[in-house]
């Protein structure tokens, strides 16, 4: 099975300039926890959480209509290409420790995101899921 198969399209982007109060409400609005960040010619410049959000922004006491996106956005981030089998993504998540992928053309357009969500509701292997979930969720030590 494929990752364009199991892949949420349709997805919002938010620009690097935008606010961060801006990418919180978009969030609410569609009701998820991650958006994908598209900077120059629409090309994917990172990722925004609202743990980001929280950690970097809320909990450093910045304001949310003067903060922008790329002051706490995640740079860098991991991708898959559409063509990929999941068990590629699968993989790369437990192996990053990550919940969610972002998803690129052949052109390296975002197309999607996959979620782990996605992983355990489209392919119906329980036993790539659940070994994906439990790597994924494997506990880190805590600053101290």
């Amino acid at each position: 099975m494929l990752v364009k198969d199991v892949m949420t399209e349709g997805v919002t982007c938010v620009r690097p300039d935008d606010s961060i109060a801006s990418a919180a409400q978009k969030m609410k609005d569609l009701d998820v926890g991650a958006l994908p960040i598209c900077g120059e010619n629409d090309r994917l410049a990172g990722m925004i959480t609202d743990r980001d959000i929280t950690i970097r922004a809320t909990a450093n006491c910045c304001d949310a209509s003067s903060t922008r996106v790329r002051d706490v956005m995640t740079p860098n981030i991991e991708w898959v290409f559409e063509d990929q089998d999941v068990n590629e993504v699968a993989d790369l998540m437990k192996q990053k420790q990550i919940r969610r992928v972002v998803v690129l053309n052949e052109n390296k357009r975002l197309v999607g995101i996959v979620s782990l969500g996605d992983l355990a509701v489209d392919t119906g292997d329980e036993e790539l899921v659940g070994a994906t979930l439990s790597d994924v969720s494997e506990p880190a030590s805590p600053l101290r």
